[in-house]
């Protein structure tokens, strides 16, 4: 339940369209709904702008499962990451209309349309191998209601690729770059643009990549300004973020 929807059933308990016990029945949830393992906080949206979401890694199936069942009885568009095969197949069983990334490995479900601005969040990828990841971020942004311009494999290893898409990365209002083995990319990006950078390290890389740490430093130690730094992987915090800046 949104900021919006909870003033529209107040205005209509306070003009009689509906009673006090209908309206007690529809905030019975509120703030939270105890499912034994988990607490589902109903009152995040209007805490903080979105709705709840799933991170799948670590649930079981039928966990997951029976969060998005609840889910969706109030009717909010819903996110799950870090979802396999099996997952996505129960919960497609009680939702048909669910949709899987299987790149970005992420589960999402449409139930309302948001306002989308008109600007947008570019997601680039230094290499290909980052992309999972950056579907990850991409599709965040997306299901919270934004519009998102794809551009992969414009690493520094061959830099003339990025000049080619510079137009479309400075266009946007903030920048989300991915890039594993070294993480140079954030840099440089960061050096041309007037917009937000958001460096996402990933594990993609050799052994002394260690697992996207050496990716992680070199984003945390640039010298180029405007540039912050989410955790290794994360795609999901990145297009968040990017989503949060974007509708400010």
């Amino acid at each position: 339940m949104d900021e919006k929807e909870i003033k529209d059933l107040l205005e209509s308990i306070k003009s009689g369209n509906l009673t006090i016990e209908e309206g007690v029945k529809k905030l019975k949830d509120f703030p939270f709904k105890e499912l034994g393992y988990a607490k589902i906080d109903n009152h995040r949206e209007v805490r903080v702008g979105y709705p709840e979401v799933i991170y799948c890694e670590g649930k079981t199936v039928d966990q997951v499962k029976g969060i998005v069942e609840f889910m969706l009885t109030k009717n909010n568009n819903i996110l799950g990451t870090r979802a396999n095969e099996e997952i996505y197949n129960a919960v497609k069983e009680i939702c048909p209309e669910a949709e899987y990334n299987r790149l970005g490995r992420t589960i999402t479900i449409k139930k309302k349309e948001l306002k989308i601005p008109d600007t947008y969040i570019a997601v680039v990828t230094a290499g290909t191998s980052d992309i999972p990841v950056a579907e990850e971020a991409a599709v965040t942004a997306e299901i919270l209601g934004n519009k998102v311009e794809r551009i992969f494999d414009v690493g520094v290893a061959g830099i003339h690729r990025l000049f080619n898409r510079l137009d479309i990365i400075r266009g946007a209002r903030v920048v989300v770059v991915i890039a594993g083995m070294e993480g140079a990319l954030a840099s440089v990006v960061g050096g041309l643009v007037d917009k937000p950078v958001i460096a996402v390290p990933t594990s993609v890389g050799y052994g002394a990549n260690f697992g996207g740490l050496s990716a992680l430093l070199t984003m945390l130690n640039s010298c180029a300004s405007g540039i912050s730094v989410v955790n290794i992987d994360n795609g999901f915090g990145a297009g968040y973020l990017a989503s949060i800046i974007n509708k400010l």
